[in-house]
C-alpha cells in the first residue's frame, strides 16, 4: 500500500528529531539541514526517512517555500533547498556575496494541476487564453464570475486558491499562463501549504485552483482536474503519464534540490545524502511514491557526475523558462 507522506512541516521536525535523538551510544550524530519548496518537500521528507533507516543520520527537513528556501540557503544556514523552479538573479548575488558556492540538481518532474469542486461540469477543459483571462494582473475586480472566462459557463461566483508569492509554483505558473513570471492577480487565498488549496477549492463550488500533482492525487476524492488544451490542440489532464510523455503543456515542470558544494567536502553525511538522492535503485520509486514523476536513470547518472565532479552554477543564469529539457539541465 502506498504510504502517505504529506506530512506537515512540524510533524516532519518532530519525526527527524526523534530519528536525531536514538544515535548509537548517546553520540552526536551526522546531521543534514534542508529546507525549501512545498513542492519538493514530498520528496525530500521520503528521501529523509529512508536515508536516516538506512544510515543512522540525522536529516532536517523544514517547509520554507522554494523563496524561504534560498533565502536560508544563501545565508548559509541550511546544507541543502529544494526548489520548484530555478534560482534567480536576486538569489545567486545574494549567494555569491556569502561566498556559497551551488550545485543544481533536477530531481523530478511536475504537472502544475487547475484544480475545481467535484460538482463543477462545465470547465473540464480549459485553454490557457482562458486561464490567463482569470489570472492577469488586470483580471483584478473585473473577473469574478465564471460566465466571464467563458459565455457558456454558467453564472457562478468564482473563488480562487493557490500557491503563494514566495512560491517557486507561482513563479512558475505566470510564467506559463500569464506570460510574466511573478504577476498575477492580488486577490486570491495565496498560501504556502498546498492543503490550504485543497480545502478551499473542495468547499467552494465556484472554486478555482493551481497546485502541484502530488496533492491533486492525494486529494482526487475531494478536487477535480481541468484539463489543458495544449499547443496540439488535445485537452490533456496532468499526470504522471503526461508529464512524461510531455502532452501536458505548458504546466509541465522540472523540480530541484540545490546542494552547497562546500558541504560535500565538509559534511560526509551531506555528500552521503547527496548520493543517495540521486541513486537509480532508490530515488526513482521515492519519487513516484509520492506523486510525482521520476527522471530517467540516465538523468541521476548525469546527476552523480555533476556531484562528483563538483560543477556548479545554474542552467538558467537567473532567467526563467518554459519547456527546458532535463538532459539539458544536467549537461
Amino acid at each position: 500500500m502506498k504510504r502517505s507522506r504529506l506530512l506537515t512541516g512540524a510533524a516532519a521536525l518532530m519525526l527527524t528529531g526523534l530519528l536525531g535523538a536514538c544515535s548509537e551510544g548517546g553520540g552526536r550524530q551526522a546531521s543534514v539541514l534542508v529546507d525549501g519548496s512545498s513542492t519538493v518537500y514530498p520528496i525530500t521528507e521520503a528521501l529523509a526517512e529512508e536515508f536516516q533507516a538506512s544510515t543512522g543520520s540525522r536529516v532536517t527537513v523544514g517547509l520554507s517555500g522554494t523563496g524561504g528556501g534560498f533565502r536560508k540557503f544563501c545565508r548559509g544556514e541550511i546544507h541543502v533547498t529544494g526548489a520548484s523552479r530555478p534560482i534567480t538573479t536576486s538569489e545567486i548575488a545574494s549567494c555569491a556575496e556569502a561566498g556559497i558556492e551551488f550545485i543544481e540538481l533536477p530531481i523530478a518532474l511536475d504537472a502544475l494541476a487547475n484544480i475545481v469542486h467535484p460538482s463543477n461540469d462545465w470547465a473540464s477543459c480549459m485553454t490557457t487564453e482562458q486561464l490567463q483571462t482569470v489570472w492577469r494582473p488586470e483580471a483584478q475586480g473585473e473577473i469574478g464570475n465564471w460566465n466571464q472566462i467563458d459565455p457558456s459557463y454558467p453564472d457562478q461566483s468564482l473563488q480562487l486558491f493557490g500557491a503563494g508569492t514566495d512560491s517557486g509554483t507561482y513563479d512558475y505558473y505566470t510564467l506559463a499562463i500569464v506570460g510574466t513570471q511573478h504577476e498575477s492577480r492580488g486577490d486570491f487565498t495565496a498560501t504556502e501549504d498546498d492543503n490550504v488549496t485543497i480545502q478551499g477549492v473542495s468547499t467552494n463550488e465556484g472554486g478555482l485552483g493551481f497546485l502541484g500533482l502530488a496533492y491533486l492525487d492525494q486529494n482526487r476524492e475531494r478536487v477535480k482536474p481541468v484539463a489543458v488544451r495544449n499547443a496540439a490542440g488535445d485537452c490533456v489532464e496532468p499526470s504522471v503519464e503526461t508529464a512524461r510523455n510531455g502532452t501536458y503543456e505548458p504546466l509541465t515542470r522540472p523540480l530541484f534540490l540545490y546542494v552547497k558544494r562546500s558541504a560535500l567536502d565538509e559534511e560526509p553525511a551531506v555528500l552521503d545524502f547527496m548520493h543517495f538522492a540521486l541513486d537509480p535503485t532508490v530515488a526513482p520509486a521515492l519519487v513516484a511514491e509520492v506523486g510525482y514523476v521520476p527522471l530517467p536513470d540516465e538523468a541521476f547518472a548525469m546527476g552523480e557526475n555533476k556531484i562528483d565532479e563538483r560543477r556548479t552554477g545554474s542552467y538558467f543564469e537567473g532567467k526563467a523558462q518554459v519547456g527546458v529539457r532535463i538532459s539539458d539541465l544536467l549537461q
